[in-house]
């Protein structure tokens, strides 16, 4: 999505280039000339909302319709334990975690660490948690295990559940593309 400020996103957007997430259904101008949005920032060692004009903060934006999507997602998720009488629930980590670009890009002039709780921590309590927090080496060599090409007709990659029934009714084996 880009920095939280951005003058590019900007320029895309007032040249048409660039839009918010269900652009059709917000009730304003969509000019953007004078309106503010609340984006990040830092105060310090603190961390603040702080407004600027809506148009440079379009990347903000889109991050928090994003998360506000995926939210709704992990919550239709969450039901399933819950139904089950199990007490865990899947959360989504907070917007400034492990950032690469932005105020909150590690090892940027800002070089600040944001665990998932949304606290600023220190270097050392980051060293000692980000292996509890982010994936492994091994993590991503077990998914990479998962993601075989399955490119045959009505067959399915072992990760993928099969659908009821194909696009437009049509049966589960149907070629679509043809590929020769």
């Amino acid at each position: 999505y880009g920095a939280e400020i951005s003058t590019n996103a900007a320029n895309f957007y007032t040249n048409g280039l660039k839009g918010r997430f269900e652009e059709t259904k917000i009730d304003d101008d969509h000019q953007l000339g004078s309106e503010s949005y609340s984006v990040p920032d830092l105060d310090g060692d603190t961390m603040i909302q702080r407004a600027v004009l809506a148009v440079t903060a379009l990347n903000e934006r889109l991050r928090d319709d994003y998360a506000e999507d995926c939210a709704k997602g992990v919550e239709r998720w969450n039901r399933i334990p819950r139904k089950a009488g199990i007490d865990y629930q899947l959360k989504l980590p907070h917007k400034c975690f492990h950032r690469a670009i932005g105020t909150f890009a590690m090892g940027t002039v800002s070089d600040v660490h944001v665990a998932p709780d949304g606290r600023i921590v220190s270097d050392a309590e980051w060293t000692r948690k980000s292996t509890d927090w982010l994936p492994s080496d091994s993590d991503h060599e077990h998914i990479q295990s998962l993601m075989k090409r399955v490119a045959a007709p009505g067959k399915m990659a072992s990760w993928i559940a099969p659908p009821p029934r194909g696009i437009n009714n049509q049966p589960q084996d149907f070629e679509y593309v043809k590929t020769n």
